[in-house]
């Protein structure tokens, strides 16, 4: 899923599976499902206060991740647009294909993983 996809190019249960493995994406995800568009630096602020992140360095490694690795594996995918100069962060062209998954992981959210989202 290195690659955007066209349009109606819909992806596995594999690859969505694996953009929802790692926790910053599924709640950058789960964020611009309950609210479009949003901020990344509230994104980031959501996240260091969730006590994911307690020092000034660890915060700067957050934003740093978020910049370079989850953020655009997320735009490249299309599942989200990412406005680098204005740090927004809106549903993509294929949010779609992923918003079900996201659905149905919230509305059973007490019977997954103490990790969720």
């Amino acid at each position: 899923m290195s690659a955007k996809k066209s349009e109606g190019n819909g992806g596995s249960l594999s690859e969505l599976f694996e953009i929802l493995s790692h926790e910053y994406r599924r709640r950058i995800l789960m964020a611009v499902a309950e609210q479009n568009p949003q901020d990344e630096d509230d994104i980031a602020s959501e996240l260091s206060a969730d006590g994911h992140e307690e020092d000034g360095d660890a915060l700067d490694t957050l934003h740093l991740q978020l910049y370079h690795a989850h953020l655009p594996k997320l735009a490249d995918v299309g599942f989200v647009d990412w406005d680098r100069d204005t740090g927004t962060i809106s549903r993509g062209p294929q949010f779609e294909e992923i918003e079900p998954l996201l659905r149905l992981m919230h509305d059973h959210q007490d019977e997954l993983p103490t990790d969720w989202p």
